[in-house]
C-alpha cells in the first residue's frame, strides 16, 4: 500500500464515512479500481470494519462527484466512459490545467523545478516496472505540484474532480498504450518552465494533459 492510500492519524481519527470517501477517492483517481467495477455497500463496510451507514454515504460523496455510479436498484460501479464523454474531460483538463500551469510559472523557483524532475525519476521508474497505479499516481503529483504553486485552490479542485472521474479510464489507457517511455511533455513542461516560456508551457501541458486521451476516444 502506499502512502496516499496508507490511514495517516488523522484519517484514523475523522469519521468513518470520511475515512472510507477519502481512502476510495485515491484508489478511483489512481485507477486502482477498472472502469465498470461493481462494488457493493457490505463489501465496502466489511473491508474499513464500518456499519453500511457510513459506506452508503462515503458511496453517495463519490457518486456526486461522477466518481462512482448508483444506480435506482442501488448498484455501484465505477463508471464506463464514453467517447464524447472522454473527449468532453480532456477538453476540461486542457482548459483548466494549461491555466494552472501558467499562473504557476512566475512562482516556478528552481526548488520547484528540482522536484519536478525528482518526481519525473518516479514516473520513469513505474513505467520501466510497467506498474500501472504508480505510474498514475506519480503523473498526477507531477501534476499537483506545479499546480500548487498557481495558489488557486478553486480551479485546482475542480482539476482533481475531472482526474478522479477518469482514473479507471486512465487506467485501461494505460495498458492499450502499452508505455515503455517516460511522458516526452513532461520534459517539454520542466524546459519551458526554466525558460520561462508561458506559450511553451501552455502547448506542453496542453499536449500531455489531451494526447493519450484523445487516442482512447479515437
Amino acid at each position: 500500500m502506499n502512502s496516499a492510500t496508507r490511514p495517516t492519524q488523522d484519517t484514523a481519527s475523522a469519521p468513518a464515512h470520511d475515512r472510507v470517501y477519502r481512502t476510495l477517492r485515491t484508489r478511483i483517481m489512481h485507477g486502482e479500481i477498472t472502469p465498470g467495477a461493481a462494488l457493493t455497500l457490505r463489501g465496502i463496510g466489511g473491508e474499513f470494519g464500518v456499519s453500511m451507514t457510513p459506506a452508503r454515504e462515503a458511496v453517495r460523496r463519490l457518486a456526486a462527484e461522477g466518481a462512482l455510479f448508483l444506480s435506482s436498484s442501488g448498484r455501484v460501479t465505477t463508471p464506463e466512459l464514453t467517447n464524447e464523454r472522454i473527449e468532453e474531460l480532456a477538453a476540461l483538463r486542457a482548459l483548466l490545467e494549461v491555466e494552472l500551469a501558467s499562473r504557476a510559472l512566475p512562482r516556478a523557483h528552481m526548488a520547484l523545478i528540482d522536484r519536478l524532475q525528482t518526481i519525473n525519476s518516479n514516473v520513469a521508474e513505474m513505467v520501466s516496472k510497467r506498474d500501472a497505479v504508480g505510474y498514475i499516481r506519480t503523473n498526477l503529483e507531477f501534476h499537483r505540484t506545479l499546480y500548487l504553486r498557481a495558489q488557486a485552490p478553486a480551479m485546482l479542485a475542480m482539476a482533481e474532480t475531472v482526474w478522479l472521474q477518469l482514473g479507471p479510464t486512465m487506467r485501461a489507457l494505460y495498458g492499450r498504450l502499452r508505455r515503455t517511455d517516460p511522458p516526452q511533455n513532461h520534459r517539454l513542461i520542466i524546459a519551458a518552465l526554466k525558460a520561462g516560456d508561458e506559450p511553451g508551457l501552455r502547448l506542453a501541458v496542453r499536449s500531455d494533459v489531451t494526447q493519450g486521451l484523445r487516442l482512447l476516444a479515437g
